[in-house]
């Protein structure tokens, strides 16, 4: 059940429904991404595309947010006094692996498997996260409740590719997208912290989108020298607005994640995404097979993940550190 405290009730429903909703944006960028890369053929580029215009969005947007230009001045005192160590401001760099793993393995390990091995270890990482505690991150105790959400969520992501899974690929691949799955985790603790350092969750999206699109703008150039530079724009608007929803997302995460922790935040996001995809698949249909019953079925667990969660997430954190 949800928390007795009408003010504590209100807090637990909003966070549920923001962070389904993100993941739900997610899977359509995801969508919209991915059309990207096919009309580039360079899934490297159409990332740079992606990271690089949501900051552009957010450089014409900070300028004019009084707390989003204190968020930065305190951030740049906070480092250069070595109160909020360096590697805080890293968020972004995981962000980019994430991309550019699901350019180097989805293809060869099947985009089944390699989402499997993602939100397996995302939610994992999660769970450690949230029992260690990352700066001003409270700790929350690894719970029967917790335990069991988190395995029927990877559960539900199984069961509903089940019929696209594939086993036959190089395994050694599957190390790229666990390690990635890690990093979403931690990239959502270190930019929650830097959130709550600044006060301000566009400082912290900035920041992300800052060290991200530097990444994928090395790796951009390097794939480029490599192969060549052929590449012939669409002309397509909706195929930019990947890095709008990216800014959503990210500034939800920084606010949401100091509030509910990293784990139900990553189950709630999985379920979103589900359902988003479920969605999309039902109404923007990319092929005739139509909606397998799995994915459904995979959709109704995770939602039932997020709410065993839920319950777990009524305790009152123990201590909230000041950094």
């Amino acid at each position: 059940m949800l928390p007795t405290n009408p003010q504590s009730r209100r807090r637990a429903l909003a966070g549920i429904f923001a962070a389904v909703v993100a993941g739900a944006l997610v899977s359509a960028q995801s969508r919209i991404n991915g059309e990207l890369a096919v009309e580039l053929q360079d899934s490297t580029l159409a990332a740079l595309i992606s990271f690089g215009s949501g900051l552009v969005i957010l450089t014409l947007i900070v300028p004019f947010v009084p707390t989003a230009r204190a968020g930065l001045r305190t951030l740049r005192s906070e480092v250069a006094s070595k109160r909020l160590p360096w590697w805080y401001l890293t968020g972004g760099a995981f962000g980019a692996f994430f991309v550019l793993t699901q350019g180097l393995a989805a293809t060869a390990l099947g985009v089944a498997l390699f989402t499997v091995a993602v939100v397996a270890s995302q939610t994992i990482s999660s769970a450690v996260i949230d029992r260690v505690g990352i700066g001003s991150l409270q700790k929350r105790p690894v719970t029967v409740l917790r335990v069991a959400a988190s395995v029927l969520a990877v559960g539900a992501v199984i069961f509903s590719g089940l019929a696209d899974l594939r086993l036959d690929g190089p395994f050694l691949l599957v190390f790229l997208p666990l390690v990635a799955g890690f990093g979403i985790g931690w990239q959502q603790a270190i930019n929650g912290h830097v959130r709550h350092v600044t006060r301000s969750p566009l400082t912290a999206t900035y920041v992300n989108f800052v060290v991200g699109t530097t990444v994928l703008a090395i790796a951009t150039m390097a794939y480029g020298f490599a192969r060549g530079w052929q590449h012939q724009f669409p002309t397509d608007p909706t195929l930019y607005i990947g890095g709008a929803i990216g800014v959503i997302f990210i500034a939800v995460a920084a606010v949401l994640v100091p509030i509910t922790g990293v784990l139900f935040f990553a189950l709630g996001s999985i379920a979103g995404q589900l359902t988003g995809a479920l969605a999309l698949e039902i109404f923007l249909p990319t092929d005739s097979d139509g909606v397998a019953p799995t994915t459904v079925i995979g959709v109704m667990l995770t939602l039932i993940a997020v709410a065993i969660a839920s319950l777990s997430s009524q305790r009152p954190p123990k201590k909230l550190r000041s950094n």
